[in-house]
């Protein structure tokens, strides 16, 4: 297969994408039902009202199934699994590929790098240190004893549970993340495709049936796309008898409309869209080589997946000072990261597929007042740096995006930590030693994650997300207690 790298070429309105929906195992092709997806791109699939009873699990018991395989039996599949994800190799992600080039937010070179990275997290010493850091493979395994102080001795185990996910499609990572989670606990996995990415969990699954379609962990599996808000096919799938756990990524206004679906039984975990920030301390301009290296770390906050994931920072606090002398410095910074961040390569970040038409215009309007902004590139939609010139974000900051970031200069490291909220999760800071000094005040009003500047991009299925344990959480956590 000859990889598309640059602008599709072939005519949306020539082309069609059949999205199969698979329940429990089972390809379903009974394409009924047409959808437009992001950036006009359209897809074909079956009407999940039809095949509801061959989508739920309606008897708990079918998962003992999965209590007949060891943890390493499973780690074994998933690893197989790994390893036929190879996108040259694979014509299922070939198709979502294809349809991503259209439907995803990330360009061609980027979104072609994360599905060849696919296979790196389906590698059994991968997923054995999540569960381990994230559970403990000993729960997942027996009933682990433990003596209470009154005497009692109690087993705990975690159980896997009957899930659905509501996934984002930013990126693919999202859906090879929320198969591996749901088969290495033994869930009943139920996947809502998003409408940017409605091939990617369809691919891998599809991969598990070609696989072994008799294998318990394919029969765990259920992919299906329908528009949210359809409420004769919701209100018969989200019940207590069918489901257990929902785990929604989402917006504020998604995630308050699946809560409608919440009863006794129903555990709702969120993953909702955060924004991301650093911060840089005064040693960044301790010489001019140091200077060009922290532009260089920032950009990749900045510009990885062209800045459309949760991790890419919107907002650098900088402690330049606010003084002139300051200022000047503070330009110069931003000067050397719009450089590196258009000098970042194409498999990392290149300029957006589509720039938002109201963010140009904001950005064109600060041009014309070089008294209270400093503007660095834009005007090829390329992405850009705008430099405050008073220690206040830009109005709009909260609508960043497409590679365009804001650097506020700051005197004390009191006013970064006081823009941080719960809204926030990732914060890059340099230098290294800054880190021990804010970040338990940076915890304490919001923040979720804090790295070094430069490695936002670099997370793993083996921590925390967004300062919760969604892993554990997807398990029940359930005792027996002895009394002799």
């Amino acid at each position: 297969m000859e990889i598309l790298l640059e602008k599709p070429k072939e005519s949306l309105k020539d082309r069609v994408f059949e999205i199969p929906l698979i329940a429990k195992g089972k390809l379903i092709t009974d394409y009924s039902v047409t959808y437009k997806g992001r950036h006009g791109a359209e897809f074909i699939t079956s009407d999940p009202k039809r095949f509801l009873q061959k989508i739920v699990m309606k008897n708990p018991s079918e998962l003992n199934v999965l209590y007949s395989l060891s943890l390493d039996e499973i780690l074994e599949y998933l690893d197989d699994l790994g390893k036929r994800l190879v996108i040259e190799e694979n014509e299922y992600l070939q198709d979502a590929f294809e349809l991503g080039c259209y439907a995803s937010g990330l360009t061609p070179s980027v979104l072609y790098t994360t599905y060849k990275s696919l296979p790196l997290f389906f590698e059994k010493s991968a997923i054995w240190e999540m569960l381990e850091q994230r559970i403990g493979v000993k729960y997942l395994e027996n009933w682990e004893p433990a003596r209470l102080n009154d005497g009692r001795t109690i087993y705990l185990r975690a159980f896997g549970s009957r899930s659905v996910h509501i996934i984002a499609g930013n990126v693919p990572i999202v859906a090879a993340g929320t198969i591996i989670r749901g088969c290495s606990t033994r869930c009943n996995t139920i996947i809502k495709l998003p409408s940017n990415d409605p091939l990617t969990a369809t691919a891998l699954a599809r991969t598990m049936i070609d696989m072994d379609p008799t294998h318990p962990i394919t029969k765990n599996i259920s992919v299906l796309y329908y528009k949210g808000g359809d409420i004769e096919f919701e209100e018969s799938f989200y019940r207590p008898e069918y489901i257990e756990k929902i785990i929604a990524w989402g917006g504020y206004s998604s995630v308050q409309y699946i809560t409608r679906y919440m009863q006794p039984g129903i555990d709702l975990i969120t993953l909702d869209p955060k924004l991301s920030t650093s911060i840089i301390g005064v040693e960044a301009f301790s010489s001019e080589k140091v200077m060009r290296t922290v532009a260089q770390r920032a950009a990749i906050d900045i510009g990885s997946y062209n800045g459309e994931a949760c991790i890419n920072s919107k907002v650098i606090y900088v402690q330049s000072g606010t003084d002139p002398d300051g200022i000047q410095k503070l330009n110069q910074l931003g000067a050397y990261i719009y450089y590196s961040l258009t000098a970042l390569p194409p498999h990392i970040s290149t300029a957006p597929k589509k720039f938002d038409l109201e963010l140009k215009s904001a950005i064109d309007g600060l041009r014309t007042d070089d008294e209270w902004y400093k503007v660095y590139g834009g005007e090829n939609n390329e992405g850009a740096v705008i430099v405050s010139q008073l220690n206040e974000p830009v109005d709009f900051s909260y609508k960043l995006c497409n590679r365009v970031v804001n650097l506020v200069p700051i005197d004390t490291m009191e006013e970064a930590i006081r823009s941080v909220n719960s809204y926030t999760q990732t914060v890059g800071i340099y230098p290294e030693s800054l880190k021990k000094n804010i970040r338990d005040d940076l915890i304490l009003h919001g923040v979720q994650r804090i790295v070094s500047l430069g490695f936002a991009p670099r997370g793993s299925l083996a921590t925390p997300q967004d300062a919760i344990e969604p892993l554990r959480r997807m398990c029940k956590w359930v005792i027996d207690e002895s009394s002799v």
